[in-house]
C-alpha cells in the first residue's frame, strides 16, 4: 500500500522522501491512502482545507499530536525525517502546560527501539533502567553523534546516566526550566554534568518556558540568566495557546534569547557583572 504523508507546514523535521508532501497536492500525485500529520493545534484548520484537496487523490486521514491521539509504535521516517527517534511515549509528570500526559497517558510505554540518533522521546529518563540502556547501546552503533531534543529531565538525570553520556559524545543535549521547581535539579544537573567534563557552551542546553499566562518579560528574563548561571545555554520556548497567537512584545523578546550565539556573549555580562538570580539576592 502506497501512503502519502502530508503536512500543513515544514519543519527542521518533516521527511523530504517523494512520498511526503507539504501543502496541496500536484498533478502527478498518487497513493492508496493519504496521511495529513498535524503537529501543532492552529494548523487543524489548515488540515481541513487540506483534506477537501487531498480526497481526489485517495481516502484521506487526519492524525498527529495536534489531534490529541495516542501515538502508536514509531515508524523511522515516516513521519519525521531520517534520523529522529522515538522511543517511549507518555510522561509520569503532570505539568498544566503540557498534553503529553493527557495524550499519552502518565504511565510510559516503552517501545521497540529502532535506528537514529535524534531522540524525541516525551521522558526518556522515565523509563526502566534496561530500556535507557538499550536506547544507550543503539545509539553507540550510529554513524552521527546523538541529540537529545525531546528533552532530558534533570531531576531524573543521575550518575550512571552521566557515565554513559560521556561515551556517547552527544552533540546537544536538551533539559528544561518549564517552571521555578526545575530550578533545584538544573543547578545541581548542571554542576554533575560539567564535572564529567561538559561544557556550559556546547552542548548543555535547556528549553525555557515563557510567555505564559501571568508571567512578566522580567521575571522571564530572570530565568533565562539563571539557566545560564546553572551551566546551560537556554532556548527560549514561547508559550502557545490553541490558536497559536502571541504578543508582538513576547515575540521581540524571544528572538534574541532563540540563538545561541547571542546568548553565548550574554555570559561575559553574567561573568561581568556576578550576576546572582533574585531567589538567592
Amino acid at each position: 500500500m502506497k501512503i502519502i504523508r502530508v503536512f500543513p507546514r515544514r519543519t527542521n523535521a518533516t521527511p523530504t522522501d517523494e512520498s511526503a508532501f507539504v501543502g496541496y497536492p500536484t498533478m502527478f500525485a498518487e497513493a492508496d491512502e493519504v496521511h495529513i500529520s498535524v503537529t501543532f493545534s492552529w494548523d487543524l484548520p489548515e488540515a481541513e482545507r487540506l483534506k477537501k484537496q487531498w480526497r481526489y487523490i485517495a481516502p484521506v486521514k487526519i492524525g498527529g499530536v495536534a489531534t490529541g491521539q495516542h501515538g502508536e509504535n514509531f515508524i523511522p521516517g515516516m513521519y519525521l525525517k531520517k534520523g529522529y527517534v522515538i522511543t517511549s511515549r507518555g510522561c509520569p509528570n503532570s505539568c498544566w502546560f503540557c498534553d503529553v500526559w493527557k495524550r499519552e497517558g502518565q504511565a510510559v510505554r516503552e517501545l521497540p527501539i529502532t535506528e537514529g540518533w535524534n531522540v524525541l522521546d516525551d521522558n526518556l529518563l522515565a523509563c526502566s533502567d534496561a530500556h535507557i540502556k538499550a536506547v544507550f547501546a543503539m545509539l553507540a552503533k550510529q554513524k552521527q553523534r546523538p541529540l537529545f531534543t525531546g528533552g532530558l529531565e534533570a531531576a531524573r538525570l543521575k550518575q550512571w546516566h552521566i557515565d554513559e553520556l560521556v561515551k556517547l559524545k552527544p552533540s546537544e543535549m536538551f533539559f528544561a526550566y518549564d517552571s521555578q521547581s526545575d530550578r533545584e535539579p538544573l543547578y545541581e544537573a548542571g554542576k554533575m554534568l560539567r564535572a564529567a567534563g561538559f561544557k556550559t557552551c556546547h552542548p548543555l542546553r535547556a528549553y525555557v518556558l515563557i510567555g505564559y499566562p501571568g508571567d512578566t518579560i522580567e521575571k522571564a528574563e530572570n530565568r533565562l540568566f539563571d539557566c545560564i548561571n546553572a551551566g546551560f545555554t537556554p532556548m527560549a520556548m514561547l508559550y502557545h495557546d490553541k490558536s497559536g497567537k502571541r504578543d508582538p512584545a513576547w515575540i521581540k523578546f524571544t528572538w534574541p534569547w532563540a540563538r545561541p550565539a547571542i546568548i553565548y556573549a550574554k555570559r561575559k555580562e553574567i561573568e561581568q557583572n556576578n550576576w546572582r538570580p533574585k531567589e538567592e539576592v
